[in-house]
């Protein structure tokens, strides 16, 4: 008997771990699981060409539906697990039914994080992370004028940027001193400051939000010190979380995230974790570390469906790279900034076209561009080497 092997959350790891399987010759069945009424998509667009009705949820679509039914793959859609039996290897949905494996995938993804204030139950306030989520936002932005965002991270910035081309009054409200702060230089956040302030968004930074205000629908929100921004819909963009229940209930190890080794495989051998909810070690930065990027759900799970598939040797320790578009520009990002103790700025910020090379003990680490996708996929080989003024190209 060939195994049967249960992918739960059918985003672009899942996808990704079925698709890798088949190609590596697994003939056993797959059964790829996900709680949306959706084949498996491509969640980037989502805040960009989505919201904006440039492409439909067939411009989304990883592979078309029909790739499942050649492939074989048993896609099972708008179906929600419950429980993992670990003992009697069984799942159980939200309907009673239950189903058997013999390897397991968990590709659970992330939710969006929730701030837990006055009035964040009120109709109108809103977060994004399906295509569901994109289609009420879109609905409610029609006829409206005034959009509050919490949050200036990617998601935050990326809503901005197209509620202002569609002729929106945008207010941006961060907590912290700068945008993208975590992910950028100040260099970087100074750039995009100037950016969407030009374009007309009110950027309010060090600034809380306290509350919501509304009878029944938001109509404002309420901020540090008292005062009231008149709001018809509120966008809360404070970053995501791992969906990690199932595992945490199911008593494998967890730490804001599944943790996995090198082939992806959890604390129980009969089940593996892939993508935005799991965490795990990496020998090049030294820690262990969770990354939200499509670049990390393709790449962990092709080394999943490498160790499922037995092949030795598997050690995922990848170069992360992730990229945001607002208005026209393009920001990619090689690897992670985090510790480094000098950058190197090449370029023209009023050409906005430059990048930001990030060093630490005169290595190279990370490389923010903007506008300058050369230097982008260079970053990508030269990562780890001693900086030289010639090791990347000119902006």
């Amino acid at each position: 008997m060939q195994e049967t092997i249960i992918i739960v959350g059918a985003g672009q790891a899942g996808a990704q771990v079925a698709q890798s399987l088949r190609q590596g010759g697994f003939e056993g069945p797959i059964r790829l699981i996900g709680d949306e009424p959706y084949a498996p998509y491509q969640r980037p667009p989502l805040s960009k060409k989505f919201l904006l009705g440039e492409i439909g949820p067939e411009g989304l679509w990883l592979r078309p539906p029909a790739f499942y039914t050649t492939q074989k793959i048993d896609l099972i859609p708008d179906t929600t697990v419950v429980s993992i039996d670990r003992a009697s290897k069984r799942l159980e949905f939200d309907n009673g039914d239950t189903l058997g494996y013999d390897k397991l995938i968990l590709t659970t993804g992330t939710k969006a994080r929730s701030i837990p204030l006055e009035g964040a139950d009120l109709d109108g306030v809103m977060t994004l992370r399906t295509i569901t989520d994109v289609d009420a936002i879109r609905t409610k932005l029609e006829g409206k004028s005034n959009l509050v965002i919490v949050g200036a991270g990617y998601i935050g910035l990326e809503v901005a940027a197209v509620a202002k081309s569609l002729g929106k009054s945008v207010t941006v409200v961060e907590a912290l001193d700068r945008p993208m702060k975590r992910v950028v230089s100040p260099v970087v956040s100074d750039y995009f400051t100037k950016l969407h302030r030009a374009k007309g968004v009110d950027l309010r930074l060090n600034t809380g939000v306290e509350g919501f205000v509304g009878e029944g629908s938001v109509s404002g929100v309420r901020i540090a010190g008292g005062d009231v921004l008149p709001a018809d819909l509120v966008l809360v963009a404070v970053g995501a979380e791992p969906n990690d229940g199932l595992a945490t209930a199911a008593g494998l190890e967890v730490d804001n995230g599944i943790i996995v080794d090198g082939c992806g495989q959890t604390t129980d051998e009969a089940i593996y974790a892939a993508g935005d909810c799991t965490r795990f070690f990496s020998n090049r930065y030294g820690r262990s570390v969770r990354m939200e990027s499509v670049q990390n759900a393709i790449d962990q799970a092709k080394a999943v469906a490498q160790a499922l598939l037995g092949e030795e040797d598997v050690d995922y320790d990848p170069l992360p790279w992730f990229w945001s578009d607002q208005y026209d520009i393009k920001l990619q990002i090689a690897g992670l900034s985090d510790g480094y103790d000098d950058t190197k700025v090449v370029g023209s910020q009023d050409a906005n076209k430059f990048y930001v090379a990030y060093l630490k003990d005169e290595q190279l680490i990370a490389v923010d561009s903007i506008n300058s996708p050369r230097s982008h996929m260079m970053a990508r080989r030269t990562i780890g080497e001693m900086w030289r003024d010639d090791l990347l190209p000119e902006a």
